[in-house]
């Protein structure tokens, strides 16, 4: 097997003409923008149009089915699917297999929807089939060229198909408590996809930033942190809930013993860093939240269910995904590293939004107006990435520089230096 591989996608000097090709390339075109217009469209509709939504599961189970779901789990599978290419040299999906996997999305979005339970039914079978041919792109090209460190994706990313159907199926029940159980292990799920990538990504990212810093990639923390959020979830899943929120409350606290040795201070001034140490903290606090919930020692109003959910939910993924939607784009797009207004403006209006939404989770009669302040800052954070990247996204590559082709050299790749 040759060591070398060219992942080239079109590059072209000039702003070039919008096209299929283009959008097709790789798996982050389609899926970023519409992950992000969807969690726009669905919070607007939640919380300014709630009288229009009638769907099979009931408002409340499709509101956080559809963040979790709609969206983050979205802009994972789009980050995954062109993280592979990196990994292994070869693109998992593009063209027309690109456009089902996309096509079977929007099905879903649309049928869950449906006030029947044959939109129902529709929704479910496409939204598992789109799991499931991610999950299958990645395994051809993890298991092809032997990345072992990586052969965890694809499972999780099936997990993350699975978690759906038994959150479904509690719904259709109206099972509440089962209802519960499912949305929990597949945000642990979520998390524990989205601990992987970041712990790898955030100190290579600061390293090629900032000259001279140099940062502990964590290799066996991560290992740790891994196992510990694989044995949570299969602690929820036969019903250990103790033990899930030791094991959860515990891959916080390694995670936040990660992210403050990867000198926070350093990267203050680059916004395109600490958005992502942000994003890290919120998700390290969420999960020693989630598991302080779990064993009942949360005080007053953070016995919701709600806190920890929007404290990893919108503090951890949203606060990542605006970082990491920003700056992978940016990269395989050829474009420079630098942030212009409006990218640093979508970073302030998500921190705000997140604040507000979780001040809002404090019983007073404040919290409606704070949630709609939220939603605003939500929709307006989202809004100006759609108006900024949405161009970019529909056209070939900007530059014929030599970063048109990522040239991948499969030893290197095993380094800790590079994120794999």
């Amino acid at each position: 097997m040759p060591e070398i591989f060219n992942i080239a996608e079109p590059a072209q000097k000039g702003r070039g003409r919008p096209s299929w090709d283009a959008l097709l390339e790789m798996g982050f075109r389609p899926l970023y923008p519409a992950g992000v217009l969807w969690a726009l469209v669905s919070v607007a509709l939640w919380v300014y149009a709630p009288g229009l939504l009638s769907p099979r599961i009931g408002v409340l189970a499709w509101h956080a089915h559809e963040m979790l779901w709609g969206f983050i789990a979205t802009i994972a599978v789009g980050f995954l699917l062109t993280a592979a290419a990196t990994w292994t040299g070869i693109n998992p999906l593009k063209g027309k297999p690109l456009a089902l996997l996309f096509g079977l999305w929007l099905v879903a979005r649309l049928a869950f929807l449906g006030s029947t339970t044959i939109w129902l039914a529709i929704a479910v079978v496409a939204e598992t089939l789109f799991f499931a041919i991610a999950a299958l792109a990645l395994w051809r090209v993890i298991g092809k060229t032997q990345s072992r460190r990586n052969y965890g994706v694809p499972w999780l990313a099936m997990g993350l198909a699975i978690a759906n159907l038994l959150y479904i199926h509690a719904a259709w029940l109206g099972d509440y408590n089962a209802l519960m159980t499912a949305f929990n292990i597949g945000l642990v799920d979520m998390a524990v996809i989205a601990l992987l990538v970041a712990r790898r990504v955030i100190p290579f990212f600061a390293m090629r930033a900032i000259n001279g810093l140099e940062l502990p990639m964590h290799i066996g923390t991560g290992q740790l942190q891994l196992g510990l959020g694989l044995f949570a979830i299969a602690a929820g899943l036969v019903g250990l809930p103790r033990i899930m929120a030791i094991a959860l409350a515990l891959t916080g606290l390694i995670s936040l013993y990660q992210l403050f040795s990867w000198k926070p201070v350093a990267v203050r001034s680059k916004p395109i860093l600490w958005i992502l140490y942000i994003g890290y903290a919120f998700m390290g606090l969420g999960l020693i939240t989630a598991g302080a919930w779990l064993l009942d020692l949360t005080p007053g109003a953070l016995t919701r269910a709600a806190v920890p959910a929007h404290i990893i939910g919108m503090g951890g993924f949203s606060v990542l995904i605006i970082g990491m939607v920003t700056r992978t784009a940016l990269g395989h797009l050829g474009r420079p590293l630098l942030l212009d207004r409006s990218m640093v403006a979508s970073y302030g209006f998500m921190l705000a939004a997140v604040c507000l939404r979780l001040a809002a989770l404090w019983p007073s009669s404040l919290a409606p107006g704070l949630l709609h302040l939220a939603a605003a800052c939500w929709v307006v954070s989202l809004a100006l990435y759609l108006w900024r990247f949405v161009p970019w996204l529909i056209r070939p590559r900007f530059n014929a520089e030599p970063m048109a082709a990522t040239t991948v050299n499969l030893r290197a790749a095993a380094s800790p230096r590079r994120p794999s």
